[in-house]
């Protein structure tokens, strides 16, 4: 029997996401028929140690965000030599800076936004481009943080005045239509899904993690060829950043005037999340892959240290 270790909770704007993740796929890898130790991460670096001696077989990494998701805790285990789930240090990192990532898929022909980085101070003065626009941070996930702002919004201001996720922030031009997403496993992108807002047009972090906060319609359904597209898509930024185990590409699709319309990845995720909403275990389910086997697989393609 192998023996996996959980990881999750951690120390970022995620913690509660993770710790749902965490519980459910320990309960999954219990009935694959693994046996699971749960650990919650906090800034307790020498208590993870601790926690992971002996060696467990594998580390199922179910933390999301910042030192979770952005290479720190993959690092960590490159070092102890520890095989773990989904993506390594570099992809890792890659995919969380908004920057760069958006950098390489440009480079690589891929669909992206306009946009740019920007002083937080700037947007206390004027407005960087022209309305509607989106302001993110560079460096976090679940849409933390995420704002839009629209024709007559007044609150620029307010927003760059409370903002607390570093000096910088990117801006984009705001595309309506659709939200998309795609799971991608290893070298399989898995489906298109068109996720609804129920409380709107932005996919925020209460759509994504309150119950009813939004219901999906897989498959989407919108023009073949943007759908194709789409799982097109999703699996080269897989290998564009060099993403292993499984992943996530949003998109957006604005067909507000007809269809063909036109498709925009926004980001990738490398730690796709695991709870009851979620959309990777939702996509793989409509393929006939259920949870336990989800996260099996994951433990199977758990590898360490890339590169060598």
């Amino acid at each position: 029997m192998t023996r996996v270790a959980v990881l999750y909770g951690g120390i970022s704007n995620e913690r509660e996401v993770s710790l749902s993740s965490g519980l459910q796929v320990a309960a999954a890898l219990r009935e694959a028929g693994y046996h699971v130790a749960l650990i919650d991460v906090t800034d307790d670096l020498p208590a993870l140690l601790t926690a992971l001696t002996p060696k467990p077989d594998a580390v199922f990494n179910a933390l999301h965000g910042r030192f979770g998701e952005d290479g720190a805790i993959q690092g960590v285990l490159d070092w102890l030599g520890i095989p773990y789930t989904h993506s390594g240090v570099r992809a890792s990192a890659i995919a969380m800076d908004k920057q760069v990532s958006k950098a390489m898929f440009s480079a690589a022909g891929l669909p992206v936004a306009k946009g740019e980085i920007i002083p937080v101070e700037e947007l206390l003065v004027a407005d960087p481009m022209p309305l509607p626009y989106v302001i993110k941070p560079v460096s976090e996930g679940s849409s933390v943080g995420v704002e839009i702002i629209r024709q007559g919004d007044n609150r620029r201001a307010a927003v760059a005045q409370a903002w607390r996720f570093g000096r910088s922030a990117m801006v984009e031009e705001f595309i309506p239509g659709r939200e998309l997403t795609v799971s991608v496993m290893g070298d399989r992108a898995l489906a298109v899904t068109d996720i609804i807002a129920d409380a709107g047009t932005f996919y925020d972090y209460e759509s994504k993690y309150a119950d009813g906060g939004s219901h999906h319609i897989i498959p989407a359904e919108i023009d073949p060829t943007i759908y194709a597209r789409a799982l097109e898509v999703a699996l080269r930024a897989h290998k564009v950043i060099g993403c292993r185990g499984a992943t996530r590409c949003d998109f957006r699709y604005d067909d507000t005037k007809g269809e063909p319309g036109r498709l925009v990845l926004l980001e990738i995720n490398t730690q796709p999340g695991l709870t009851p909403t979620s959309l990777l275990p939702e996509q793989a389910a409509y393929l006939g892959i259920n949870f336990p086997r989800l996260c099996a697989w994951m433990v199977e393609h758990a590898t360490c240290r890339e590169g060598t």
